[in-house]
């Protein structure tokens, strides 16, 4: 079994999701689902234990040798995001058993959790292939599955939102696919590794650079990186708590890793030195995180002000990559992790809220910390993460992107992620003096604290912000190793 987990990680969670939508209502496919993921979360963990001993796993389908055959090609990069993916999956699986029952009809719970695993498949199955074009058959089956789990919105702009992200998300994989095709008629072959040893030769060729670009185009609008972010704060708000949790903490996390894979893998670090592409991502990143989080501080709705922070924190990640080192690599991984980690804690933190008082809303949360300490507790660190204080996740991401950009004495990259910090002091301070210095909405009901299954996810989330903001051996060392693959050296 050993030898075929990296197969198992995808294979488990396509063959559960049309089990678990025939099963009878109740409480039977929640359970079937959260079975999966820790079983995918366990499968994760051995497989980047296995890749950190041994190196490079590949592992060929049907027992045929790739380029002809498809491979599944694993090192510490793609090891390390599938881990974030099946991790996050497992924590967000408890928190949706109160959640779901509350937010989901219950004819459509059975689908619901089909269509979250299809999700998961999809996901897992992106950081998992070394083929080009299996990543965009992967991409389209946690984007279709995507669309169908936003609709399930209790308001109706969920079904605007989720169309809204189809048209985009369907832009975005065109682009990707005419790209991928017209690298193929030049290498005549979809094997990242057997692309990356001929795209050298042909790389003079227009065709190239036009494939380039495209794909490029297609994994920013499907990655929300600004300005092609439109759909993004839509599908966030109007998601049940769960979508927004989980899409939140992995989706963009994943395109992130396949557009460093395409980057630094696939591509050649003479050829994208060459091109404008890294001044373009800085300047890119630099824009989302000044615009996002100008745009997050005059939120009224909760769920919307974090979404326009996502952008935001997807701004750092890009101008990472845009420094083109192993530091600023390095930094982007670190982000990766950590960006899933404080996200997905406040929005499930939002989410109990949600739970509680069916709304969120700033002018609707007055004097709610008293009343849920400590959920209140969770968003307080979890927005300290945000912001990037020291003694947490956040602070060793920043940290990491400013020497990045000191090492290139990159000055205006340096203004612009202390910036961003002080405007994310600013909505983060909103927040919280709505639910604890703002006095007490009278709304004729009496709030408690959210249910056990929504608070321990959330503080399983909120206390690993704090340990891996203290203790960095993991997310550093498996982040720096992985830039170091990235950048075609020795970890």
């Amino acid at each position: 079994m050993g030898n075929h987990i990296s197969l198992l990680l995808v294979v488990v969670p396509l063959i559960a999701a049309p089990l678990v939508a025939v099963l009878p209502r109740g409480r039977l496919p929640w359970a079937a689902s959260f079975a999966v993921s820790i079983a995918c979360a366990v499968f994760a963990g051995i497989q980047l234990g296995s890749v950190l001993q041994g190196g490079t796993i590949s592992y060929e389908l049907g027992g045929w040798a790739p380029p002809w055959g498809i491979e599944y090609r694993i090192d510490a990069v793609n090891a390390f995001v599938a881990l974030i993916v099946a991790v996050i999956a497992a924590l967000t699986l408890p928190y949706a058993l109160h959640s779901v029952e509350r937010e989901i009809p219950e004819e459509k719970i059975p689908t619901f959790y089909s269509a979250l695993l299809l999700c998961l498949t999809g996901l897992l199955g992106i950081t998992q292939t070394g083929d080009i074009f299996n990543v965009f058959v992967f991409l389209e089956i946690s984007s279709l599955s995507s669309y169908a789990l936003i609709s399930l919105g209790k308001s109706r702009q969920a079904f605007t939102s989720s169309y809204q992200y189809l048209i985009m998300g369907t832009i975005g994989a065109t682009f990707y696919l005419i790209g991928v095709g017209l690298l193929y008629s030049q290498t005549g072959t979809l094997n990242m590794q057997d692309m990356a040893n001929i795209l050298p030769s042909v790389l003079h060729l227009n065709t190239v650079v036009t494939g380039f670009t495209f794909i490029m185009v297609g994994i920013a609008l499907k990655l929300a990186l600004f300005p092609l972010h439109l759909w993004l704060p839509n599908a966030y708000t109007y998601a049940p708590t769960v979508v927004t949790v989980f899409l939140a903490a992995t989706a963009t996390k994943v395109a992130v890793y396949v557009m460093l894979r395409i980057l630094f893998t696939v591509f050649p670090q003479t050829f994208t030195i060459t091109t404008p592409a890294d001044e373009l991502f800085i300047l890119a990143g630099m824009a989302g995180v000044l615009s996002a989080s100008v745009y997050a501080i005059y939120q009224k709705n909760i769920k919307r002000l974090l979404a326009y922070s996502s952008v935001a924190q997807i701004g750092y990640m890009v101008l990472g990559i845009g420094f083109a080192t192993t530091t600023g690599l390095t930094a982007t991984l670190i982000h990766l992790f950590n960006h899933a980690l404080m996200k997905g804690a406040l929005f499930m933190a939002i989410g109990a809220i949600i739970y509680r008082i069916d709304s969120c809303r700033l002018d609707q949360i007055h004097g709610l910390g008293r009343a849920m300490p400590w959920t209140f507790g969770a968003i307080v660190i979890g927005g300290l993460s945000l912001v990037g204080v020291p003694g947490t996740a956040g602070f060793i991401s920043k940290w990491y992107l400013v020497t990045a950009a000191l090492e290139q004495s990159a000055w205006i990259p340096v203004a612009v992620i202390l910036i961003g910090s002080l405007l994310a002091v600013v909505y983060v301070g909103k927040l919280i003096e709505a639910l604890y210095f703002k006095p007490v909405t009278d709304n004729g009901k009496v709030v408690t604290e959210a249910p056990l299954m929504l608070l321990v996810p959330t503080w399983g989330l909120v206390l690993a912000n704090i340990y891996f903001g203290l203790d960095t051996d993991l997310t550093v060392g498996v982040a720096e190793q992985a830039a170091a693959i990235l950048g075609g050296m020795k970890p």
